[in-house]
């Protein structure tokens, strides 16, 4: 994984299912705000000026991440400017420690002093519960086993001449390699940093503004046509049912397998007559899809303030009218005004697209909230969940009408009697 440690102020983890940040120390209440909306973010020094930059080589969507889907982003810059996030492109000198985990900390300390004031750090060390809490991701794998090993990566930004900008001026490659070997040597007369080699690459220079859109094209869920905004309706699929979606700062895109799984559910069960609550509604999509196929109307509820945008968005470029769709940003496990706002015995559909460690606390929660009758319709659970999920849904009482399968992914649909 990768932990990211942000000017002493936030630190930012990077599992191979994504990214999660607290930014709750930083001293400044503004940035924080500003940070806390944009969670899931790798991020490199230059936060006076609010500027957020995406080192993480290994970079890939996951949940409630940047407004674009990309692979293997390097030296791109973020900005957070009137309400939104935007990208530019750098290029960046990485430098790079073969060091140990015990030292991982003394390490980005001593080179902070000298002015390296940020540290991607990859090391197989397993999250926290704490840490895993914090993660807004449809599944968490197991991990590798811990080795003790540690990479640790310092980025500097390169001018068009070559030169490296360091402590507000401008110096050379060599230079800050022979300070960074420097106080490496004076920290192994003390303790054991490992090997302690530095390795110098210099990231890519790419647009990723517009060159990230390779990885998003229109696809086929069965008869729904999905469509980005940038890619026009074939002559051949005018007529057909669409939805236009594009990867944004919320979960959901409809290219995953759970979310696949929940809107062949849907299709089923939506009726002109159906309320559906969409548990962790992410970018709207299984809503919008309901009342695309009818249903009467939609209440959602996220974690995330991101969901808001995205889905006001996702609504208005799919023509759903504003009073169909209802939105609340809070945990409806452990929130009773959360709770109360989506209402009791009203709902004909519950639909929850999340993991199965949520699904097992959050069944016997929405219980209450379906009619009798009402159908429960899950996702978000990786194979080896499905007898976990499946006894959390019969142990709240409710009858499993039919458990599906996609690739590793799980689906399970139950009634209330």
């Amino acid at each position: 994984m990768f932990r990211i440690v942000l000017d002493t102020h936030a630190t930012v983890r990077d599992s191979p299912s994504g990214l999660s940040a607290d930014f709750s120390g930083h001293p400044c209440p503004e940035i924080a705000d500003i940070l806390r909306n944009i969670k899931k973010i790798s991020f490199s020094s230059a936060i006076d000026s609010v500027v957020l930059c995406v080192t993480s080589s290994r970079f890939k969507t996951s949940k409630r991440l940047l407004p674009f889907e990309a692979r293997n982003i390097s030296g791109t810059s973020i900005f957070y400017h009137s309400g939104k996030v935007w990208a530019a492109y750098m290029k960046w000198k990485k430098f790079k420690i073969e060091t140990v985990t015990d030292a991982e900390d003394i390490i980005i300390s001593t080179l902070y002093d000298i002015g390296l004031e940020g540290a991607q750090i990859e090391d197989k060390v397993p999250l926290t519960a704490a840490e895993k809490e914090q993660m807004f991701v449809d599944i968490l794998p197991d991990g590798p086993e811990d080795d003790g090993v540690a990479y640790l990566s310092f980025f500097v930004e390169e001018t068009e001449d070559g030169r490296l900008k360091f402590q507000e001026e401008e110096t050379d490659t060599d230079v800050i390699l022979e300070k960074v070997k420097a106080e490496l040597e004076e920290l192994r007369s003390f303790m054991d940093i490992g090997k302690g080699s530095v390795t110098v690459d210099e990231t890519e220079d790419i647009d990723w503004i517009n060159n990230w859109k390779q990885y998003f094209h229109q696809f086929y869920i069965d008869d729904l046509l999905v469509i980005p905004s940038w890619e026009e309706v074939k002559e051949e699929d005018k007529g057909k049912k669409i939805l236009h979606i594009d990867p944004g700062t919320a979960f959901g895109t409809g290219m995953h397998e759970t979310t696949q799984l929940c809107i062949r559910q849907l299709k089923k069960h939506v009726t002109p007559e159906t309320n559906l609550l969409d548990i962790g509604t992410g970018s709207g999509i299984l809503s919008i899809i309901s009342l695309m196929y009818g249903a009467r109307s939609a209440k959602g509820t996220d974690l995330d303030p991101c969901a808001e945008d995205a889905v006001r968005e996702n609504m208005e470029a799919n023509g759903i009218a504003a009073e169909k769709f209802e939105l609340k940003i809070g945990n409806i496990i452990t929130e009773k005004a959360v709770q109360d706002w989506a209402g009791y015995e009203c709902y004909d559909i519950v639909a929850a697209n999340i993991l199965a460690d949520v699904l097992v606390p959050l069944t016997p929660v929405i219980v209450p909230h379906l009619k009798h009758g009402g159908v429960y319709i899950t996702s978000g659970i990786i194979d080896d969940k499905e007898g976990t999920v499946v006894e959390a849904v019969k142990a709240a009482g409710l009858e499993v009408l039919e458990v599906t399968y996609q690739g590793e992914w799980v689906g399970v649909t139950a009634r209330k009697p």
